[in-house]
């Protein structure tokens, strides 16, 4: 039983006989319920929210309910009560890589607090193929076979889209959203466009619009914001559109690792996402209020990832899929590092090598493994890319 060994009782809302006596009865199911429960897929029944309101208000003891589902319920339209002021709300991610490999994250405090230091690295190659095919989900990883784990994402997302986005919303076309899904795969880490993905669809563009958004309320898609500020001009003002995993998004594409490698381009997006959801999942365990966007002008002048610490601090990601890093890569880092100047602490070009190594002041070509592996015996000096 899940949470037993923290006292807590679990009840389903895929039960259809636990979900009848909720929706029915919702002041007797709350009343009933143990000390300490844990309410899976509430989504599916926000008439308990006034209910649980009262009994919240009556016992005041945080974490007597740990409510859970696989779709945002604050935005469910049939929502009772938001709960505002009871409740303390935690995304939880796919499995990060820190986690996959048993290591502690330091990533994020490189790039605010102490920079990167010269060590080596072993190259990944193929092996970084295969962490993006592989995603984040447990359920798919526990599968040996890849065909098998392949066939676990697209049996959760026609999942979630036949039973989820009913809950959700009136959708006219269910059909439509799986495949709506798929072409935004293909466009992950790309600007945001309505119009293209509109395109294969009998559909209008705000209907296009208002699914997008319904699978961002489902967890498999996330926009991340433009970064703006007066001291740049001719900045593009339109978010990026990411999946949440890439193991998703390669089921959904048909991509192995094989098919994956002799796709560069589609490589190249798909490692910027693996990126940003790696540094979002390890930010999510932060405590300190960390944003991410990213950075484009209408010069074609872009930065992959943006990173603000509290609105103080801000930090730069480029990612690449090759295996070198030359002084023009950092151009856009440069730049942003320019317009906020104090502001700024650390620019990163994330690339497939075998070394740290600085390329000016607060400026580090760094191996995408550094993003999960630390080390505490580093050389205390970094010394400058030239001299190498």
């Amino acid at each position: 039983m899940v949470g037993k060994d923290l006292g807590y009782s679990y009840f389903s809302f895929d039960d259809a006989v636990t979900l009848s006596a909720a929706t029915s009865d919702p002041v007797g199911f709350v009343d009933d319920l143990p000390e300490r429960a844990i309410l899976d897929e509430v989504q599916r029944a926000p008439e308990l929210f006034t209910t649980l309101k009262l009994a919240v208000d009556r016992d005041r003891r945080p974490g007597r309910f740990l409510l859970t589902g696989s779709a945002n319920v604050l935005l469910l339209p049939t929502l009772a009560d938001s709960l505002a002021g009871r409740m303390e709300i935690l995304r939880l991610h796919p499995l990060s890589q820190c986690e996959l490999s048993g290591s502690e994250p330091g990533f994020l405090n490189a790039l605010f607090e102490h920079g990167f230091k010269l060590r080596p690295y072993r190259r990944m190659g193929t092996e970084l193929i295969t962490r993006i095919v592989d995603g984040g989900y447990p359920a798919a990883l526990a599968r040996s076979a890849p065909r098998r784990r392949a066939t676990w994402y697209r049996d959760y997302v026609e999942t979630l889209v036949q039973r989820d986005v009913r809950d959700l919303a009136r959708v006219t076309s269910l059909d439509a959203m799986a495949r709506l899904l798929a072409l935004a795969a293909s466009q992950t880490a790309r600007l945001m466009n309505v119009s293209d993905l509109a395109a294969p669809f009998n559909l209008s563009r705000p209907t296009i619009r208002e699914y997008v958004t319904l699978l961002e309320r489902m967890f498999l898609l996330e926009e991340l914001p433009p970064w703006h500020s007066n001291r740049l001009s001719r900045l593009i003002k339109t978010p990026k559109l990411h999946l949440t995993d890439t193991g998703v998004a390669c089921a959904l594409l048909g991509l192995d690792d094989a098919s994956l490698a002799h796709d560069r381009e589609l490589l190249g997006q798909l490692l910027e996402t693996f990126v940003v959801q790696e540094l979002k999942r390890q930010a999510s365990w932060r405590d300190d209020d960390i944003r991410f966007h990213h950075l484009r002008d209408k010069d074609g002048v872009e930065v992959d990832v943006v990173i603000e610490q509290g609105g103080r601090s801000l930090a730069a990601v480029e990612v690449k899929a090759s295996a070198t890093v030359t002084e023009k890569d950092f151009r856009a880092i440069r730049k942003l590092q320019g317009a906020v100047d104090k502001r700024f602490t650390c620019g990163v070009v994330l690339y497939d090598g075998e070394a740290s190594v600085r390329f000016g002041e607060r400026l580090y070509a760094v191996p995408i493994r550094a993003l999960w592996e630390t080390d505490d015996t580093l050389v205390p000096q970094l010394k400058p890319w030239a001299d190498l």
